[in-house]
């Protein structure tokens, strides 16, 4: 028994947000089918971790005989996921409000950039875009340089694929309770600017704009990187006042400590140009050996191979080994959510384009894959 057993999923989702949403709902037991086009150019569609433990079909959903074929599934697979621009599925004759009619369980969920509705309803986009309307890159970033680019899709993963779970999930567990399925709109620009809870407050009940390095935590005190002397970061957090002394100790300033709480904005900066020139003096390595043994909220700031073989990383078990289909494993990322009467199994590797239309779709399907 897995914790989604009961969930049955059609995935018609493309690049990040919706497989990676699809992808833990499969880690979780769900059963999801992924739906491609036979040509197979989507370039999720080959990606062994984002198609984990999902069942491959391919249809040219431009071809009556596809359409029928996924009215047939939503019989039973009665959640559907997809990231068409708005209008898409509802011209192939896949919209919810024909679908419910076959299946008036059906829960279906539409992730976008901008939503179903809306002046910007049909604009195309991606993640960078979707954190720029949101205004979460204007505070982000310096003042020097301008916005922060980031290393991993905030919009697409934080705001598309997680929202898009927790909507599923919350309208599967009202399902169970009514009966009734229901449509879900998810825009990424909406949920990227609900990120930006701890700040809004200062803009919308006190009418101050938020900019970069300006506030507690985009680089306006010492909360930031800092270089050390061989060219590596580390990271400091140290907010509360027994880090923060704990902080002005490991950089041996202890003295320091009075100035690293005011409120005084000339002592803010100048208590973070002495932690950022006492950065400087030491590697990587050295200020990594001294707040190993203080708790300071001080921390390398690793690469990813560094993350994949750090023993906390390792003892968390974030790192798994998947079989795939030639008999041996890929390693991956595990389900980083823990519980305590389930373990996540991971059944395989993604499987290749249509890899499973002979098994779900029928015999006469086989050559389509």
């Amino acid at each position: 028994m897995t914790l989604l057993s009961n969930l049955k999923v059609l995935d018609f989702s493309t690049l990040l947000p919706g497989p990676f949403a699809t992808l833990l709902l499969a880690d979780l037991g769900a059963d999801v089918i992924r739906v491609e086009r036979p040509s197979g150019v989507e370039a999720w569609a080959m990606d062994p971790y984002l198609n984990r433990s999902k069942q491959s079909i391919t249809l040219d959903l431009k071809k009556q005989e596809s359409i029928e074929a996924v009215k047939k599934l939503v019989e039973e697979y009665d959640i559907i996921l997809e990231q068409f621009r708005p209008g898409v599925m509802e011209r192939l004759g896949l919209g919810y409000e024909t679908l419910k009619q076959i299946n008036p369980r059906l829960i279906y969920c539409s992730i976008t950039g901008f939503g179903q509705t809306g002046p910007y309803k049909n604009r195309p986009g991606h993640d960078i875009n979707y954190v720029s309307m949101a205004g979460l890159s204007s505070y982000s970033g310096t003042k020097k340089e301008g916005p922060a680019k980031n290393g991993t899709q905030i919009a697409d993963i934080a705001g598309g694929s997680m929202h898009a779970v927790a909507g599923i999930l919350a309208a599967a567990l009202y399902r169970e309770q009514t009966g009734e399925g229901q449509y879900i709109d998810i825009s990424m620009t909406d949920c990227s600017f609900t990120l930006n809870a701890l700040s809004a407050p200062t803009y919308l009940n006190d009418g101050i704009d938020l900019e970069p390095e300006d506030m507690l935590l985009n680089g306006g005190t010492f909360y930031d990187f800092y270089e050390t002397k061989d060219g590596r970061y580390v990271s400091v957090g140290s907010l509360e006042p027994v880090f923060r002394k704990r902080l002005c100790e490991g950089i041996e300033r202890p003295e320091l400590f009075e100035m690293s709480m005011s409120q005084e904005p000339e002592q803010i900066r100048e208590f973070k140009a002495i932690v950022r020139e006492a950065f400087l003096t030491k590697t990587f390595a050295e200020w990594h050996d001294i707040f190993t043994e203080i708790e300071a909220c001080v921390e390398p700031v690793l690469t990813f191979a560094e993350a994949c073989e750090h023993p906390h990383m390792k003892a968390r078990g974030m790192l798994v080994d998947v079989p795939n289909v030639h008999g041996g494993n890929e390693r991956q990322i595990a389900c980083p959510i823990k519980f305590s009467s389930f373990t996540p199994n991971y059944k395989y590797v993604g499987l290749s384009s249509g890899a499973s239309n002979e098994k779900i779709l029928g015999e006469q399907w086989k050559s389509k894959a």
